[in-house]
């Protein structure tokens, strides 16, 4: 099984070694056809703790770190 690769925007990196990744994405709406915007954010790993706020990362799955982080920096 392949890595998923996904690109986010860090909003959040106060805690140690970890930051916070939001995701937006644009879908169409089936019936009424208006654009709905929705947001995922997910906690990555950051082992140097070098991304800060609004930054654009890459990220990717791996093995999970604790119970709500599984994803890893790919660093550059």
């Amino acid at each position: 099984m392949a890595n998923k690769l996904l690109t986010g925007k860090v909003i959040r990196d106060s805690n140690d070694k970890t930051i916070v990744v939001s995701i937006e994405t644009n879908r169409l709406h089936p019936i009424y056809g208006k654009y709905l915007r929705s947001t995922r954010k997910y906690h990555v790993h950051d082992e140097k703790n070098k991304y800060k706020t609004g930054d654009l990362v890459n990220f990717v799955s791996c093995r999970p770190h604790s119970k709500m982080k599984a994803w890893t920096v790919v660093e550059e």
